[in-house]
Formats: structure tokens, C-alpha cells, sequence
């Protein structure tokens, strides 16, 4: 039967005795932790202490990291304490599991200026980095087009199929009734603001010229950014999360071409098409606005809107739509990519992939309206 942890005081040249018996191991830990607690209760001030562990029975980790904080302890209340008639075993635990104190870390005061520079060059690094990282991502997207290209086989037409009514025939209802009140809107403060100068009957222009060239698609990939984004994301990281990525991988199967590709020539089909549907939704709501709020019947609202675009204001919509899709899907799946084995890191990616997708739309569609405006088109 074991013994529990014991301590014997007593006095000699060399100073305190303290005499260490019984088993200091887990099994007592309560014994064990009153018996250290007593080890560094010292009768006197200074001189020294000996801690002599002959008698210790058995000894493990916890025992021993009880013993050497009670000598960190002495030693730090002015008493020299030291070890005498251990075993070799119990000297090399107690030299391995020994006490080690935890010093808290310095505070840092950095200056506001200071703090406000390092965010800003972290900020700088981390974008740098995303942009690098998705260009790469970019550059073996089209390299495996280019390899699956001669082999129609290859292709998974099938996940395509269902990637594609997912991404465009399942968001018509929102994408139309969102474009439907931006063209509402549009037109009625056009005809509300027009109407001071006697040219409300030009809110028409407004709507056709702004909503089919830049409103239309840019509301259109915001929202797939927001619902179509988020989702490849989350799927995706998912999966890596489960590691069925790498369990792909041991298949000897891309995932690049299993997951994302499919995903990704849907998007680039899908947004095209719901563009022009948002066209359509958009033309609507200023007709209707205009018709209920103006007085201006449909076949006036269709007769000044064909005066005032031609194919060139249409079509320009329609040429951003494939670029702002295949943005959206790259950054989607570098970010479902990057999940990393936690549900804070699936939300954080998913969070970033919108965000970083709306930007980059915003963005993409700033430098389509410079072009098009440097060629006159």
C-alpha cells in the first residue's frame, strides 16, 4: 500500500532539515500539494534549507514539480535551498519536470502613430499577398482549361448542370426584384429631381443608360457575390475542413478540376444571363414608376428609352458580367481553399470572400467605365 507524502523538520549545522517520505506522486495529490505548500513555509529567515529526498519511495512528474516550486519558493523568500540523498531517477525527473515559472509578457506601449503605421503595413502585406495568391490561382485556372480543352470528357458536365441551375435559375426571383426597385427608385427621384429644371421626361435616359451599362450587372454581382460567393466558399471549406480535399487528392483527382472548375464555368454562364434579366427588371420598375408617379404611358416610356440607348449601352453590361463572374469565383474558391480546420476559420473565410468579392466587383466595374470611356464606346 502506498504512503502518502510526508515531511520531517529538523535542525542541524547545515540548517533546516526538511525530510521528504512516502510516494509524491498524482495518486495523493492533495497530500501532495498541503505537503509542498508546508515544504516552503521556512521557520527562519535566511541561511539554508536541505531538502533531503532518501526516504522518497516513488516519485512522478506532478511530485516532482511540487517539490521544485516549494525550492523556488524558499529560495525566493531569502532561504538557500538545496537537494541531498536522491536517487539518479529522481534527480533526472526533477532536473526534466522541474518547476518553471510563467513570466507574464512585457506590456508593449507603441505610440498611436506607431500602432496606426503597423496596421497600415499589415494591412498593405495581407493584400499584397491575396492578390498574389489569387493571380496564381487565376493563372492554373486557365491552364486547366487549356488541358481539359481537347478532352470534352473530362469535362463534369453534369456538376456543371447543377451548378448552373443553382447559380442563375435559383436566383432570378431576388436579382429581379432587387433590379426591379433600383429602377424604381431611379426613376422616381430622377423624375423628382429632373422635374426642378422641366426635364423629367429625360429620368427615362437616366434609367436606360445607367441602369443597362452599370446598375444592372453591378447590383446583379453584388447579390451573386453575397449568395453564390458565400456558398462556394462555404462548401468548399467545408469539404476541407472533413478533408475531403485531400482525400480527392489520394485519388489521384484536381481538385481544382473536381470542385472548382465546374463551379466556376457556371458562374462565368450564369451572370450573363441573370444580367439581362436584371436589365429587363430594371426597365420595369422605371416604366412602372413612371407610368403610376409621372403619367407617362408605356408606349411614351418605350419610345424615348429607344431614343436614347442603342446595342452599344446594352452590350457593354453584358461584356463585364463573364469578368466580374470568374473574379467572383476565383476569390471564392482561393478562400474555400485556405479553410483550415475550424468553424472560426470557415466563418472568417466566408466573410472574406463576399467582402473581398463586392470590392473587387466595385473595382473591376470602375476600370470597365474608364475603359470604355477612353475608346468612346
Amino acid at each position: 500500500m502506498s504512503a502518502a507524502p510526508s515531511v520531517t523538520r529538523a535542525i542541524d549545522a547545515d540548517g533546516i532539515v526538511l525530510s521528504l517520505a512516502g510516494d509524491w506522486t498524482v495518486a495523493h495529490s492533495a497530500a501532495l500539494e498541503a505537503t509542498a505548500d508546508a515544504l516552503a513555509e521556512p521557520d527562519r529567515k535566511g541561511g539554508g534549507a536541505i531538502l533531503d529526498l532518501s526516504a522518497v519511495e516513488r516519485m512522478d512528474t506532478a511530485g516532482a514539480w511540487a517539490i521544485d516550486r516549494a525550492r523556488t519558493e524558499l529560495d525566493g523568500r531569502g532561504v538557500k535551498a538545496s537537494y541531498r540523498g536522491a536517487r539518479p531517477e529522481i534527480t533526472l525527473l526533477i532536473h526534466e519536470a522541474g518547476y518553471q515559472p510563467i513570466e507574464p509578457p512585457k506590456p508593449t506601449h507603441l505610440s498611436p502613430m506607431v500602432s496606426l503605421l503597423t496596421s497600415v503595413g499589415e494591412s498593405v502585406y495581407i493584400a499584397g499577398h491575396d492578390l498574389a495568391e489569387g493571380v496564381s490561382f487565376f493563372g492554373e485556372m486557365v491552364a486547366m482549361t487549356f488541358r481539359l480543352l481537347p478532352f470534352p470528357h473530362r469535362w463534369r458536365w453534369t456538376s456543371m448542370a447543377y451548378h448552373l441551375e443553382n447559380y442563375s435559375l435559383r436566383s432570378v426571383p431576388i436579382i429581379a426584384l432587387i433590379n426591379f426597385l433600383v429602377g424604381a427608385i431611379v426613376m422616381q427621384q430622377g423624375i423628382f429631381q429632373l422635374s426642378m429644371f422641366g426635364a423629367s421626361p429625360y429620368a427615362v435616359n437616366l434609367v436606360g443608360v445607367l441602369g443597362m451599362r452599370e446598375l444592372a450587372v453591378l447590383m446583379t454581382a453584388i447579390m451573386i457575390a453575397g449568395r453564390t460567393g458565400s456558398a462556394i466558399t462555404a462548401e468548399i471549406g467545408s469539404m476541407a475542413m472533413r478533408e475531403e480535399i485531400d482525400a480527392l487528392r489520394v485519388m489521384a483527382l484536381d481538385p481544382l478540376e473536381v470542385l472548382i472548375m465546374p463551379r466556376l464555368v457556371a458562374l462565368v454562364i450564369a451572370l450573363p444571363v441573370l444580367t439581362f434579366i436584371a436589365d429587363i427588371a430594371e426597365l420595369a420598375g422605371g416604366l412602372i414608376v413612371s407610368w403610376l408617379y409621372a403619367g407617362m404611358t408605356p408606349i411614351v416610356f418605350i419610345t424615348r428609352l429607344h431614343n436614347a440607348i442603342t446595342p452599344n449601352t446594352f452590350i457593354v453590361g453584358l461584356i463585364k458580367a463573364p469578368f466580374m463572374a470568374a473574379t467572383i469565383g476565383i476569390i471564392a474558391g482561393v478562400e474555400g481553399m485556405d479553410v483550415h480546420g475550424s468553424a472560426e476559420s470557415l466563418g472568417q473565410n466566408v466573410t472574406a470572400a463576399v467582402v473581398k468579392s463586392i470590392f473587387m466587383v466595385i473595382v473591376l466595374d470602375g476600370m470597365f467605365a474608364m475603359f470604355f470611356s477612353a475608346v468612346n464606346y
